[in-house]
């Protein structure tokens, strides 16, 4: 079986600065490392012992996270957490799916509804009606307790990721679209965009996701609409590289600005590494308005590396700086006594 991408990337950091590497052999992605010095850490995919537990539980609840991003001053869009009835019942709320659909009526819709604790985008939809609103509103529920309905903001779509205060990688996230050839249709452009994820690794399309359905009716197209040369077709909202969107690399030219306020995100939430996700008009220019989506404590950097040599290099460079600092941390706790 193959070595997966994120395994093979961490083999080379971990040769480099000459630990061992032991991967299960049955869970692949998950594996222990040991330092020249003795020291021991281990890691799930993307998820490694750098952060503390506390903070990247509230960095995992989008809620709490929101709460206290708004708390320390930074933008993030207007709104409230909803949930199931049972879990109404035992904290005693009335915010239930009713409630959260009054709540998007006064934001005015569209409005964002997206799981409360779930990641990779799943279920994050743009809804435009009361019809579409408890249709999304359920099928979160039937996965997990609660969802959040959040106003809408436009803009461009950034991940900002942040190591020990260093700005190391950002890129623009652009949703999955498809570009004709005026003569294929939407499910065969979407055939061939799968082939091509295929060949760099990439999550696999899910062609019965409602969203993709809805965002062709949206735009009077059906899987057999055959597509004008160069016209593009997004068929997604939410821009997540697990969703299959497209990634535009901005590390060398992001504005200090936006550098700075990543970096001050991630130490106010106690993370030490963390993807900053912003809306804003330009990162590359001075700072005049964003919108913080959301704070990751453990970012996904796979898809972004498949898109070529530069970005497998700059995450192998996040990882190898990720590992140092962990040895050295580990080098420098105190030994335990027994007895």
């Amino acid at each position: 079986m193959k070595t997966p991408f994120v395994i093979s990337i961490i083999q080379r950091v971990v040769d480099k600065i000459g630990a061992v590497l032991i991967v299960d052999p049955e869970c692949k992605f998950v594996g222990h490392i040991t330092f020249k010095n003795g020291n021991k850490t281990v890691f799930r995919s993307t998820q490694f012992n750098i952060n503390g537990f506390g903070s990247a539980e509230i960095a995992k609840d989008k809620g709490s996270a929101s709460f206290f991003l708004r708390h320390f001053g930074y933008k993030v869009p207007e709104g409230k957490t909803f949930f199931n009835d049972q879990l109404c019942n035992k904290i005693k709320t009335l915010r239930n799916t009713d409630d959260g659909f009054f709540y998007a009526k006064t934001l005015g819709f569209p409005v964002i509804v997206k799981p409360l604790n779930l990641s990779q985008g799943i279920l994050v939809t743009k809804v435009y009606n009361k019809r579409e609103y408890y249709q999304v509103a359920n099928k979160i529920l039937r996965i997990t307790a609660g969802f959040i309905v959040e106003r809408f903001h436009s803009g461009n779509d950034y991940r900002i990721v942040v190591l020990d205060e260093e700005v190391l990688i950002a890129y623009q996230r652009i949703p999955l679209f498809i570009v004709g050839d005026a003569k294929s249709s939407v499910l065969e452009l979407l055939h061939n965009k799968q082939e091509i994820l295929n060949k760099t690794g990439r999550r696999i399309i899910n062609f019965d996701d409602f969203r993709i359905k809805r965002k062709l009716q949206r735009q009077k197209l059906t899987f057999d609409s055959v597509i004008p040369k160069d016209s593009i077709v997004y068929l997604l909202d939410n821009a997540n590289l697990s969703s299959g969107g497209e990634a535009v690399d901005v590390t060398e030219t992001i504005h200090p600005d936006f550098k700075k306020l990543a970096v001050n995100i991630t130490k106010d939430m106690g993370l030490r590494l963390a993807g900053v996700d912003i809306i804003t008009s330009d990162i590359t220019m001075p700072m005049i308005e964003y919108t913080i989506i959301e704070v990751n404590g453990s970012p996904g950097l796979l898809n972004y590396a498949s898109f070529g040599e530069l970005q497998i290099q700059r995450v192998e460079n996040l990882y190898l700086k990720l590992l140092t600092a962990l040895e050295k941390e580990h080098e420098n706790r105190p030994c335990r006594t027994v007895g």
